[in-house]
Parts: C-alpha cells; structure tokens; sequence
C-alpha cells in the first residue's frame, strides 16, 4: 500500500500542543491538520481503513470554519464508534458561504489495537492562523490537551 505523504508537523506550546500543516492547497492543508489532530491520539500506522464518516462543518469566517471542523472530527473520535481516521477527503470546500463536507477514513478505536496518544480534550481560535496565497496555503491551529 502506498502511503500519503505527511504534510503536517507538531510544535511545542506551552500547555496545549500546536498542529501545523499545508499543502498544495487550503483544501489539502485542513485535510492535512485534521489528520495530525487524529495522528496526536494515536499511531496512524496501526489504523487501517475499515469504514467512512460522512461529517460537514459550517462557520462565519474562514477562523470558525476550521475550528467547526476540526471540533466534528474530534466529535466523531469520542462518539459511540470512536472512529480514528487515517484520511480525511473534504467532498466540498465553500470558502465563501464557509461549509464544508468531508469523509473520515479509518476504523474504531480499539486500545488493543492502538496505541493511546494524548487526549485531546478541545480545539482552540488560540493563535490560529489560515494562510491561502499563492504557493502558501497553511494553517496552524492550537489543540487544548
């Protein structure tokens, strides 16, 4: 099986844990951080893909987007299946009525299976930052542990 390529790196801070990530675009770049979200709970390399969750997300301004986003996925990990993805597809990106659809791929947590990372307990508007230009489309988003 191919692997994806990581577009996403952990930056120490001081009580929380900062996720940034990018990609060839923004679309790429908040798939990329909701992985590193999921990658923080646990070892991706032990999920494998078993099942999808359809999740949509909408905000006021691109800030609230994100966060909305992100919070959906993390509402799925602590849900009743505990899904853990390994991939994250956004279907649609509205940037200017801020609406997203995605697909989370991956499979039920399962201790025995994966490894325990850290809990995250919530996301945080803290220092984000979204960045949509041209050759520069990263986001960096603070996840309270």
């Amino acid at each position: 099986m191919v692997s994806e390529e990581v577009k996403y790196e952990y930056r120490d801070h001081p009580a929380d844990v900062q996720l940034h990530a990018w990609g060839d675009d923004l679309t790429e770049a908040f798939e990329q951080v909701a992985v590193a979200m999921f990658g923080y709970m646990t070892e991706l390399e032990t999920v494998e893909i078993r099942q999808t969750q359809d999740i949509e997300a909408e905000g006021h301004d691109m800030e609230s987007l994100l966060y909305m986003f992100l919070d959906e996925c993390l509402f799925v990990f602590c849900a009743d299946d505990f899904l853990v993805a390994k991939k994250v597809q956004i279907t649609e990106f509205d940037k200017e009525a801020f609406k997203i659809k995605a697909t989370l791929h991956g499979e039920t947590f399962d201790l025995a299976k994966h490894p325990q990372g850290t809990e995250v307990k919530a996301i945080t508007y803290a220092s984000m930052e979204i960045y949509d230009n041209d050759g520069q489309h990263e986001v960096f988003v603070i996840i309270d542990i």
